[in-house]
């Protein structure tokens, strides 16, 4: 496996604008001279997981090519965040834009077994593929976009195979596909 995927999303206005001018922002800083946006997903409006009352996410996933090894890409990643406002919060609250590294080329990081191997609480170690990938609707179904043959580093089982295994959950539920006309509307 050689690809690297990234998950974008975001559910609270920032300097970027809406939501969706967001992850689009986002996507244009991710694409710099270190990084190549190989491919990305359609965007989509997914219930959000976690404090009720939350606005819905919009949702992406995209391919990518770097050199840069996962933690520099994680630190990337992280500053793009900031850019666009992301602060500190409350796990599971809304965000301005929050960017994960998916799998970055079948690599398995702080995994034992099956089951990612930290604590929830605190300082995490980067993670890899992303924990709970199995468990998100609002990741699988745009990383079967960009990636409809991926298969999960650690389960081996198919992107298909784990989104029909979720595709009916409440918890981040894909909502609806926002097509580029919606995109741009909503951002007026």
């Amino acid at each position: 496996m050689s690809q690297i995927l990234v998950g974008i999303g975001a559910n609270y206005p920032g300097p970027w604008g809406t939501p969706a001018n967001t992850v689009t922002r986002a996507i244009a800083e991710l694409a710099d001279g270190c990084v190549r946006v190989k491919a990305v997903s359609r965007f989509y409006e997914t219930a959000a997981v976690g404090r009720a009352g939350q606005p819905p996410y919009v949702n992406a996933v995209v391919s990518i090519e770097t050199a840069m090894p996962p933690e520099a890409l994680l630190r990337k990643l992280k500053q793009i965040e900031r850019a666009a406002g992301r602060r500190g919060g409350s796990p599971w609250g809304p965000r301005t834009l929050d960017m994960d590294i998916l799998d970055f080329k079948g690599r398995i990081d702080n995994w034992r077994g099956q089951e990612p191997g930290f604590a929830r609480a605190g300082r995490r170690p980067l993670v890899l593929p992303h924990p709970w990938i199995e468990k998100r609707p609002f990741v699988l179904r745009p990383l079967l976009d960009v990636a409809p043959d991926w298969r999960h580093p650690v389960t081996r089982e198919s992107a298909r195979a784990l989104w029909y295994g979720i595709a009916r959950s409440r918890e981040g539920r894909i909502m609806r596909t926002l097509d580029p006309e919606t995109r741009l509307a909503s951002s007026a």
